[in-house]
């Protein structure tokens, strides 16, 4: 297993990679550049600025969170073809500098969805939280409470200058079935695949943020079986998964330990979060700590450690503690307990494996 932490950038995030080097355990960024629109080349000068920043503090930039995908492919316009090009000229840049694994999504329109970012624990934290009634309200309002409520750092997923076309987007994806996503999403990975084979990088999808259908729009990843059959989709190593223990989660009816044991050999970067589960699909994030939340964060960690699983983690989503003022859900401190709880478990489990 190998930590890691994801960081947004000189400027654009509160912990600094100082900060970071201090936190035991931590060997890569986890990196992207949040400023490329969707569909843009990244450049190789453009790449090469975030490893000067990464080398002094000796940390790998194995893996980028997210290359993003243009809507025009989830969607299949004809644009497609062009932009998919592109994204083969980004993958072949990041080569250059040693990039393994790509974690990327599949979702319309919005990449996550929460409706509280500052919602209050009873220890007095703050954390992400969702609530279904409010949900079903419109989403053009939904997009204004996330990028005000983002503090003025960038939210992955909610960039302003994209949602103004809001009203486009959803009328652009009308006659998106879910069969028709799979068709997209099976296009984009045939496509690209040969320069994934020939450039060693991975690519590694993550699941739909939260598990089920929201204004409208189709998801895909949402439990075991549609995961079973996204690998069976294009049944190639170099397509894999970034398996969300807290995405998948949501849903209290998936089990992500299971998942886990099942394609461990095709879960090329975990995410570890926990979350609370509250009546009506409800749910909030919480601590890393096992008893705090709902997922079985235990049984996840020990199923990664049976499998001899040597691939890239990271802690996911924090909450927002001592009065840090931060991105939502990443901060520092409440991060780097969780980077301390999983490396705990896991150096427990390998003690005792030795005995």
């Amino acid at each position: 297993m190998q930590m890691t932490w994801r960081w947004y950038g000189e400027g654009n995030d509160s912990v600094t990679l100082k900060q970071i080097k201090q936190i035991p355990g931590v060997e890569g960024i986890v990196w992207a550049l949040h400023n490329k629109a969707a569909g843009e080349v990244w450049e190789v000068a453009e790449i090469e600025e975030v490893r000067k920043q990464l080398m002094p503090y000796g940390f790998n930039m194995d893996v980028v969170e997210s290359v993003n995908v243009h809507d025009d492919i989830k969607i299949g316009l004809p644009s497609r073809d062009a932009l998919i090009e592109n994204y083969k000229t980004t993958l072949k840049n990041l080569a250059k500098f040693g990039v393994k694994v790509v974690c990327y999504n599949f979702m319309p329109v919005f990449d996550w969805t929460r409706t509280d970012l500052h919602h209050e624990l009873p220890d007095g934290s703050n954390a992400l939280f969702y609530e279904k009634k409010v949900i079903r309200e419109d989403p053009i309002e939904m997009a204004k409470y996330i990028i005000e409520g983002s503090k003025g750092y960038t939210m992955p997923g909610w960039e302003p200058e994209r949602l103004e076309h809001l009203k486009e987007l959803f009328e652009a994806y009308k006659p998106v079935t879910k069969e028709k996503l799979w068709e997209n999403l099976k296009y984009f990975l045939e496509a690209i695949m040969p320069t994934c084979e020939e450039c060693n990088i991975k690519m590694a999808i993550h699941q739909d943020d939260p598990p089920w259908d929201i204004f409208g729009l189709p998801r895909l990843l949402v439990d075991e079986a549609a995961i079973d059959k996204f690998l069976k989709l294009v049944d190639n190593p170099y397509s894999g998964l970034t398996l969300c223990s807290g995405s998948l989660g949501a849903n209290e009816k998936n089990r992500v330990a299971n998942i886990v044991r099942k394609h461990c050999d095709r879960i090329y970067f975990a995410h570890i979060r926990n979350v609370k589960h509250y009546e009506g699909g409800d749910f909030s994030e919480v601590s890393h700590r096992d008893c705090d939340g709902d997922v079985g964060i235990l049984d996840i960690i020990k199923a990664y450690h049976d499998c001899g699983y040597t691939g890239y983690i990271r802690p996911d989503h924090g909450r927002h503690i001592w009065d840090e003022k931060c991105r939502p859900g990443y901060g520092l401190y409440d991060r780097a307990l969780g980077v301390m709880y999983i490396l705990g478990v896991w150096d427990a489990l390998e003690k005792f494996d030795k005995k």
